[in-house]
């Protein structure tokens, strides 16, 4: 169990769950997105930091489901629901998505933090889970920290300070 005023990290390709009492935090978000999907009722929340819009993409022989937008998602909701949260209840904060490199070509693949933003929306549209704040695009990177007890996540970003969604 964790313990009161615990920062829990979450990786690049990575996810946890936390409680009240306790906050759930990622760096290095450029393309990458940080979705936090949290029922407020029980202050449970669940962090994904998802790399990659769509796990047909992945080469591995075994995948790793936090890494892309469609399981990460998925597999956050069901983790949620066995530790209790309601999934009918579920909101979503989230993230990241930037275009941090600025290419001369206007092919879709190298558009990342866009695809991952969609596939992320196309996922939480799927379980029918509302997106209450969002903080998606730019060229900046950044760091979040979702409190359970407040429901507030920050978002730091990299050279013009933190704002709370």
């Amino acid at each position: 169990m964790i313990t009161l005023n615990t920062v829990v990290k979450v990786g690049i390709a990575d996810m946890n769950i936390v409680g009240e009492g306790s906050s759930i935090r990622t760096s290095g978000l450029g393309s990458c997105i940080g979705v936090v999907i949290y029922d407020e009722i029980i202050k449970l929340a669940g962090m994904v930091h998802v790399m990659l819009p769509h796990s047909t993409i992945g080469k591995e022989p075994s995948i790793n489901l936090a890494k892309y937008a469609d399981t990460g998602i998925d597999e956050l909701i069901r983790q949620l629901g066995v530790r209790g949260a309601d999934v009918r209840r579920l909101k979503c904060k989230m993230a990241g998505g930037a275009q941090m490199f600025q290419f001369k070509t206007k092919s879709d693949v190298m558009r990342i933090g866009p695809r991952n933003a969609d596939a992320v929306k196309e996922a939480l549209l799927k379980h029918r889970v509302p997106i209450i704040a969002e903080d998606i695009g730019g060229n900046k990177g950044r760091t979040i920290e979702f409190f359970p007890s407040t429901g507030i996540l920050h978002v730091r970003i990299v050279n013009e300070g933190t704002k709370e969604l």
